[in-house]
C-alpha cells in the first residue's frame, strides 16, 4: 500500500502526515517514508537539509518528493540573521553593517570557517585571498567574500573578472552585484560578518547567510530510487568537488541509483549544485 504524506508550514511533526493533519518539515516525513511513498509538500519557505532514509525498491516503485500541484515550496540551506548595527571599526559607517552570530546557528559546521580547497583550486591561495563556504544574500541576491572590513568599507566594482581556465580576463554578468561585499571573522562563541548593503537597511530587508552545506543530500550512501520534483532549491554552502574526494552538492543521490531530478529551480550554491558523482 502507497502513502502520500502531506508537508506544509502550518504543520507539525507530531501530526500523523495527513491532508488534515500535514508535517512540518520535510525531513521528518523523509525519514518516515517507505518505497512507493509519495511526500507532497505545500506552499511555502523551509530551511531544512532533506537527508532521505531509504529509497525506492525499483523504477515503479520510488519514494517521491514533489511539490504540490500549482504550489511555490522553496527548500534553503540559509537562515535569516537579524539584529544588524552599524559598523564600529570603519572609518565611514553609512553603508557598511555588522552583526555577531551565534555559533550555534551553525552547529558543527560553520561555512565562514571552511575554506573551499582541494585539487585545482590554486589561485585564491597563492594571492593569498582565501576564500569561504559562507555567503550572505540580500533579497536573493548573493554577495562577494573580501579580505578585512577596510575591503567591506570601500568595494571595487568589476567588469571582468579572471577566468582560472583559461587565463583571460572575461565579462562580470551583473558588474554592480560585484560592490556587494561582505567579511567574516569566526570566533569562539560568536561569527562577526560585516557587509556592505550600500542605500539598504538590513533591518528592513530579508538577509540570509549560508548555514547548511546540502538542502536535498542523502547523508548514507544506496538510497535508491527517489524522485525530487518541482521545488526552487538553493542557498546552500556546498564545497569545492576535485576528483580526488568526496563531491556533495546541493542536491545528489551519493553513490545511490535511479534518481530523478526534474523540474527544479536550483541556484546559489556555493560550488556544486547537482552532485551525480562520488
Amino acid at each position: 500500500m502507497t502513502t502520500v504524506l502531506h508537508v506544509a508550514t502550518t504543520g507539525s511533526d507530531q501530526a500523523d502526515g495527513s491532508e488534515s493533519r500535514p508535517f512540518r518539515t520535510i525531513n521528518h516525513a523523509a525519514q518516515l517514508a517507505q518505497p512507493g511513498d509519495t511526500v507532497l509538500v505545500h506552499e511555502g519557505e523551509y530551511r531544512e537539509w532533506v537527508s532521505p532514509k531509504r529509497g525506492g525498491l525499483s523504477n515503479t516503485r520510488r519514494v517521491t518528493y514533489e511539490a504540490a500541484p500549482g504550489e511555490h515550496v522553496v527548500i534553503k540551506g540559509s537562515e535569516r540573521i537579524t539584529g544588524w548595527h552599524r559598523a564600529t571599526n570603519t572609518d565611514t559607517t553609512d553603508t557598511v553593517w555588522q552583526v555577531d552570530v551565534p555559533n550555534e546557528v551553525f552547529g558543527a559546521f560553520n561555512p565562514f570557517a571552511e575554506e573551499i580547497v582541494g585539487d585545482w583550486v590554486v589561485r585564491p591561495i597563492e594571492d593569498g585571498r582565501r576564500k569561504h563556504l559562507g555567503d550572505v544574500y540580500l533579497d536573493g541576491r548573493s554577495f562577494y567574500e573580501v579580505g578585512s572590513p577596510d575591503e567591506v568599507q570601500k568595494p571595487t566594482r568589476r567588469e571582468e573578472v579572471r577566468d582560472d581556465w583559461t587565463e583571460r580576463m572575461v565579462p562580470v554578468h551583473d558588474p554592480d552585484q560585484t560592490a556587494y561585499v561582505w567579511h567574516a571573522r569566526v570566533g569562539t562563541d560568536t561569527t562577526t560578518i560585516w557587509a556592505n548593503f550600500h542605500d539598504a537597511d538590513p533591518n528592513e530587508r530579508l538577509v540570509e547567510v549560508n548555514v547548511r552545506r546540502s538542502v536535498f543530500y542523502p547523508t548514507e550512501h544506496h538510497v535508491d530510487f527517489i524522485t525530487v520534483r518541482g521545488f526552487e532549491l538553493c542557498q546552500a554552502a556546498t564545497p569545492w568537488a576535485p576528483p580526488t574526494a568526496d563531491q556533495p552538492g546541493l542536491i545528489g543521490p551519493n553513490w545511490a541509483k535511479g534518481w530523478l531530478i526534474e523540474d527544479n529551480v536550483i541556484h546559489d550554491a556555493k560550488c556544486v549544485a547537482i552532485s551525480i558523482g562520488k
